[in-house]
């Protein structure tokens, strides 16, 4: 083993320790309010990013409703939210619009305690994709069967949301929040706090799939993508292995939701459904699905692409986002991250590629 092999997975770790340096130190000195809050954003997507490569770029499965998972986070964090908004045993204003005297529905009422919804949003998405994981791995679904399975899942999702108007405030969503576990939302240094937690939930969720990419486990997941029979002939159940994976993926979808929700201050169907899976897939692959930042750079330059570009030339965002995923595909099929070790690799065959000079015989010279 050389120096180079050594040292390369820890390269990783001193570049996440910048990162981390980067958004938690510098962003908040030098930006703005509104682009601290744009980049929480963009974080919590970045999370939702980082569970997709493990599950995509790693495991080969192709996600495409992680807006299902986004959604259960985004939902029980806005319900917890609502309820702490009106008060003590209140009913929520959308809900009294609706039907004045109607209870509060039984499943919100959970809800108002903060241990129940931290709970929720990591349980939720455990028991909805470790059910779905179950039943589609142990049939070996896969393959296009299984990212259409997951999109439709993302559709149906955002039907039933946009159909329970008094439930869950329908098309309109959930909004008008005004605290965040005790904390008053309007106040420049709470919304700092909830830019710091999420921008910490993303280094935490990096950390995690580091060591998942260089452990045992990772070496599986990465077999069962590539060699599936051959995993099963050694012994091991690839079904298991994408289980793992599969679940790990929706709860950082899940933390990613919740976090979005009070940083953006509303959660509606459109965020969770098809569009919204694909968005979230489209950053991956932008940024290169098999590398450890890749997917968060990623998941960040369509973030800025859609607050930035999309609400000043909405016509326009679309075209600019599908042409460059079509040079992508043709000329960076691995996405950008391959730019730099295709940039290693010219400068390795620069150095090694020397001209070799030749001697010249001298001309025999006759009596």
């Amino acid at each position: 083993m050389t120096m180079l092999t050594k040292i390369r997975p820890w390269t990783s770790l001193v570049g996440i320790a910048v990162f981390a340096f980067l958004l938690l130190a510098v962003a908040p000195a030098v930006l703005s309010m509104h682009w601290i809050n744009n980049l929480g954003k963009y974080s919590a997507w970045a999370i939702v990013a980082v569970g997709i490569g493990l599950a995509w770029g790693r495991g080969g499965m192709l996600v495409m409703g992680q807006g299902v998972f986004f959604g259960l986070g985004a939902y029980a964090m806005a319900m917890h939210l609502t309820l702490e908004t009106a008060g003590p045993d209140a009913t929520p204003t959308f809900m009294i619009l609706y039907d004045p005297l109607a209870p509060v529905p039984a499943f919100w009422e959970p809800f108002r305690s903060e241990w129940f919804t931290v709970l929720a949003i990591v349980l939720l998405p455990v028991i909805v994709a470790g059910a779905l994981g179950y039943a589609l791995f142990k049939r070996r679904v896969k393959g296009a069967y299984f990212a259409i399975l997951t999109q439709a899942l993302a559709v149906a999702l955002a039907v039933f949301i946009s159909s329970t108007i008094r439930e869950t405030g329908g098309d309109t969503g959930l909004s008008g929040f005004k605290y965040f576990f005790g904390y008053v939302l309007n106040d420049d240094a709470n919304k700092i706090m909830i830019y710091m937690i999420t921008v910490g939930l993303l280094i935490v969720c990096m950390l995690v799939a580091w060591q998942l990419y260089r452990s045992r486990f990772g070496e599986l997941l990465l077999a069962t993508r590539d060699a599936e029979e051959r995993v099963r002939f050694l012994g091991y159940d690839p079904a298991n292995i994408k289980l793992v994976a599969f679940v790990i993926a929706a709860v950082m979808a899940s933390i990613g939701g919740a976090m979005f929700v009070p940083l953006v201050g509303i959660i509606t169907p459109q965020e969770i459904g098809a569009s919204a899976s694909i968005l979230m897939i489209a950053g991956v692959a932008l940024g290169g699905r098999a590398s450890l930042f890749g997917p968060v750079l990623g998941a960040m330059a369509i973030g800025w692409g859609q607050s930035s570009l999309a609400s000043s030339w909405p016509e326009g965002w679309v075209y600019v986002l599908g042409l460059v995923f079509v040079l992508v595909t043709l000329f960076l099929p691995n996405g950008l991250a391959s730019l730099f070790d295709r940039t290693k690799a010219l400068m390795v065959r620069v150095r090694t590629d020397k001209p070799v000079v030749h001697a010249t015989a001298e001309p025999e010279v006759s009596a």
